[in-house]
């Protein structure tokens, strides 16, 4: 299964390299770096490497707590982290700039997979969620390579997808050192599409383990104070093509209830920065841009966020938040970041990617769902008129976050590092 597979990527390159191109004229960085994605390389790098693979901003930002640990215990190992997304390369090069070596993730084909481990000579691959890559995994195997699937998460959909290819992710599975995984359910799913049952162990998420330093509450709190002064912040964060035009309807509506509210939105893809900015002018509102350096006045409706790797800032700065992707069928985006700064979080019904989560935060008393737009609206209403309840959300948000930490010390231990030096 696994030589049919692979034929058949090789026959759809041409697919594949079209679509690196038609993604490249939202985003010219989908251009670059090409060769990397093939494993060919222009520069020399440190091998024995524990090499770490992310796929986008948010695998990388859970990803930094565990990097940052490994860094201080063991600051002599050399370390590789590789993404899939332009977006989540220039994460990894702004928060950890040189002290980690960062390439694209290599296709899974056996030739360009055989490049990219003889280059890097990995001691240890660890792969964050959920990326089965069935030529990877096997020459991982083959070369004797500790393989870890950390944070890893299964959804109801997926096990239905894996379901029907055994013959390909069976034996990718059984390459698989330890396979960490962020709940119970999420164990059961990964045995039910036939891991072995002894590899498989619940560390927790460790995307409860947000460091939000007393720097960042500064520099959030004297943002606020120099750009939104006098301002009701609600911030939408992480929003996708659908979500902006109803949230700018809605800010219309709730502006009249009250006068001194501010959109703040930072949309998920920074391709889209302005196409948003369009649709709020289109919309009647009067924008303001991050990059623009303007102060917000009276006037100002939206302030747009179209920069990157600010958003804990800007939280900061926020009365309430909406986290996106979850008005439409994204599968929702991150909630614990604002729910650990100490913001009143909001989202819609589309929450598969963050399902556990939600349910448990919805539980506590933790945040809001919101049905619909409509729903938003009468929501932000009552917080706005209610600032005892804002604060019970989120006391109970920060207590929420809190129970839940330690997973990142664990899979450390796990990893067992010690062992390689």
């Amino acid at each position: 299964m696994r030589r049919l597979y692979s034929l058949l990527f090789y026959c759809s390159i041409p697919l594949v390299i079209s679509r690196l191109w038609w993604r490249s004229l939202k985003n010219l960085a989908y251009r670059q770096r090409i060769f990397e994605r093939f494993g060919f390389y222009t520069q020399t790098y440190a091998q024995n490497v524990i090499w770490f693979h992310a796929v986008s901003v948010g695998e990388s930002e859970a990803l930094f707590p565990l990097i940052r640990l490994i860094q201080t215990r063991q600051p002599q190992l050399f370390i590789l982290i590789t993404t899939t997304t332009p977006t989540g390369s220039a994460r990894i090069k702004t928060v950890l700039g040189d002290s980690v070596q960062h390439v694209y993730l290599p296709y899974d084909l056996p030739d360009v997979v055989a490049r990219f481990l003889n280059t890097f000579k990995p001691q240890m691959a660890v792969i964050v969620e959920t990326e089965i890559w069935a030529n990877l995994y096997h020459a991982c195997a083959a070369k004797q390579i500790p393989l870890y699937l950390i944070n890893a998460r299964l959804s109801p959909k997926s096990v239905r997808g894996y379901q029907k290819i055994p013959s390909l992710v069976i034996p990718a599975l059984n390459a698989v050192t330890i396979c960490a995984t962020q709940t119970e359910n999420d164990k059961t799913r990964f045995v039910t599409i036939g891991a072995n049952p002894e590899s498989v162990e619940n560390l927790g998420n460790i995307k409860f383990d947000i460091t939000i330093t007393n720097e960042i509450l500064s520099q959030g709190h004297t943002l606020k104070n120099q750009l939104f002064a006098q301002r009701f912040v609600f911030l939408v964060a992480s929003t996708h093509d659908g979500e902006e035009i109803l949230l700018f309807e809605a800010y219309k509506n709730l502006k009249k209830q009250i006068p001194e509210l501010l959109i703040v939105i930072a949309p998920r893809h920074p391709e889209r920065f302005v196409v948003v900015e369009y649709l709020a002018k289109t919309a009647g509102l009067n924008v303001i841009t991050r990059t623009s350096q303007k102060l917000c006045n009276t006037e100002t409706d939206v302030f747009l966020i179209d920069t990157l790797g600010e958003l804990k800032l800007f939280y900061v700065t926020a009365d309430i938040a909406f986290v996106g992707g979850s008005f439409v069928p994204v599968g929702g985006h991150n909630v614990l970041e604002p729910a650990a700064i100490g913001v009143s979080v909001l989202f819609g019904l589309e929450m598969k990617n963050f399902a556990f989560i939600a349910e448990k935060m919805l539980a506590a008393q933790a945040a809001i769902q919101c049905e619909n737009i409509a729903e938003l609206e009468t929501k932000i209403i009552e917080l706005y008129n209610q600032p005892e309840l804002r604060k019970n959300l989120i006391s109970n948000a920060k207590n929420f976050v809190a129970q839940n930490q330690g997973a990142t010390e664990r899979i450390y231990k796990l990893l067992n590092l010690e062992s390689l030096t």
